[in-house]
């Protein structure tokens, strides 16, 4: 005798196993969690500072201007037209 099935049913009318059901449980979840950060407020983005400056706390911040401005020979000029 078999075991009449019970396994659940998609939109489509398809049977789904046990893994189906549960990948769409957690998309179901990961939609939701999308919507609700879509309709949140967007946070104040902070004000840009006028000219960056590095602190002399750290010689470790030093040396990565030292690398972007070795990167980027107009990194100046483009900090003082896009700086603010």
């Amino acid at each position: 005798m078999s075991a009449r099935g019970s396994a659940a049913k998609s939109v489509t009318g398809a049977s789904m196993s046990k893994y189906d059901v549960e990948v769409e449980a957690r998309l179901k979840a990961l939609e939701a969690k999308i919507a609700a950060l879509e309709s949140a407020p967007a946070p104040e983005a902070p004000a840009a500072p006028a000219a960056p400056a590095a602190p002399a706390a750290s010689g470790d911040v030093d040396v990565l201007w030292k690398i972007v401005k070795m990167m980027e020979p107009n990194f100046d000029a483009l900090v003082k037209k896009f700086g603010g």
